[in-house]
């Protein structure tokens, strides 16, 4: 009986189309207010800087997805350019955000719904995001890659919206130029220090740009389409948050807020009345389920890679559906944890992710310098610039960013860390063994 593989459907498009829904554009609006209050009122600043430090790393991401195209994301590229040890906790330090982060978008989608309509509980929600997601993902990626295109379709379209009646409004009220403006970007209330303190956490509107990375046995001619595909993301990305963040703040200048947390609710109604403050429930409602729609399928893939390799149990995680082709008990459990988003708020499940995105992207760039290095010891040459210098600045920005994180964060993302030692302990015996070797369906290549 011929085993089950994943199938390569997906060409340039469907990639950044995955990517833009795991980044979900209209976020931007989610978090404008605290972004705004944090910033003093310069929120496209702090999405701007944020913009030019991912752009390192994605770069450095698409440098390994040329090396090693095969399904994994971080995990594989530590591993395979570093050390097996060290790609092992990557890994299992990633699962944070990858396993999490579903978690966290399902729990927004059911916030926001919950406040609509008060007398459902937020758990039915919930519950309902994850069926009708798990089921599109089992189904295959085909299915979820044509209900991306209508979700990201909806969203995209409430953005420009929002972003037409943002301009009607400034111009109707400061008149033509209005629109041209630098105290969105530096103000008397703003200072580098407020620009870089929104900088961190507009960087993570930012996560998920990688995720498409663990799409890669599924693509077609991944070494050409994967680099420009992330690279697009997070530049597509990058420009609606700058571009959405800099009309909003022209209606609302400055970063005083009734509730900051609601405050593009607000401005919607502002702009657009009760309608198109309806409408704009529904972007936010359908963006999340969008994003969670490619998160899911991330993380289940990254499951899969890691049961193929037998550090997760292979018989559970390291197989494919015979029919579906895809991994079905990973979908499930990514699905379950899912759950557990019934018994939290958002501030404290998001605190889940932080630790291990920042982590990967650190040694993401510094596998690249590894890499760098056994090539020219192998007698190849590669371009120092690209190479090097490219990734040791994004090494270092994300190791910044890392150490911003809040005191929670940090002692969870530890806590998951000295767990993932004890479980890599188990597996080799104690340390006397390499963890199990990726068996990958491609060779890796210079």
């Amino acid at each position: 009986m011929t085993t089950p593989t994943l199938t390569r459907t997906l060409k340039l498009p469907s990639l950044v189309l995955f990517g833009l829904a795991y980044l979900t554009p209209l976020i931007v609006l989610g978090i404008f207010g605290i972004i705004a209050e944090a910033t003093g009122g310069a929120s496209p600043a702090a999405y701007l800087v944020a913009l030019v430090a991912m752009l390192f790393t994605a770069h450095s991401y698409g440098r390994m997805a040329i090396a090693y195209p095969v399904a994994g994301s971080a995990y594989t590229y530590v591993r395979r350019s570093i050390d097996p040890r060290v790609g092992f906790l990557v890994g299992w330090a990633i699962l944070l955000d990858y396993l999490f982060l579903p978690m966290v978008i399902w729990l927004i989608g059911g916030s926001y719904l919950t406040a609509q309509f008060p007398g459902i509980p937020v758990g039915v929600w919930i519950v309902g995001f994850i069926v009708i997601t798990t089921l599109l993902n089992i189904l295959g990626i085909k299915v979820a890659d044509k209900a991306n295109y209508v979700l990201m379709a909806f969203q995209l379209l409430v953005i420009v919206f929002f972003v037409a009646l943002s301009i009607g409004n400034v111009v109707s009220t400061s008149g033509v130029g209005g629109l041209a403006s630098t105290q969105p970007f530096f103000n008397d209330t703003s200072s580098f220090a407020t620009i870089s303190a929104g900088a961190a956490i507009a960087a993570y509107s930012f996560l998920g740009f990688d995720a498409v990375t663990t799409l890669t046995e599924e693509t077609i001619e991944p070494r050409k389409n994967m680099p420009r595909a992330i690279m697009l993301i997070a530049l597509i990305g990058g420009g609606i948050f700058v571009t959405v963040s800099y009309v909003t703040q022209l209606v609302h200048p400055g970063g005083v807020f009734e509730d900051s947390a609601s405050a593009a609710s607000s401005i919607a109604l502002q702009i657009g009345g009760q309608l198109f403050g309806a409408v704009f429930l529904a972007g936010l409602v359908v963006a999340q389920f969008a994003s969670g729609l490619a998160a899911q399928a991330s993380s289940s893939r990254l499951l899969y890679a890691m049961g193929r390799d037998s550090v997760l149990p292979k018989a559970l995680f390291g197989r494919l559906s015979a029919k579906f082709h895809t991994p079905v008990v990973s979908l499930i459990v990514t699905g379950i944890v899912g759950l557990i988003a019934i018994f939290l708020d958002v501030a404290t499940s998001t605190s889940f992710i932080n630790f291990g995105a920042f982590t990967a992207f650190t040694l993401v760039n510094a596998s690249v310098v590894f890499h760098y290095v056994r090539q020219r010891r192998a007698g190849h040459q590669l371009n120092a610039v690209s190479y090097v210098v490219v990734p040791v600045i994004g090494a270092i920005i994300c190791a910044y960013l890392l150490s911003q994180l809040d005191v929670n964060a940090i002692t969870l993302g530890v806590s998951w860390l000295v767990l993932g030692v004890v479980v890599l302990a188990l597996i080799t015996r104690g340390f006397k063994a390499a963890p199990p070797e990726m068996k990958a369906t491609e060779k890796a290549t210079v």
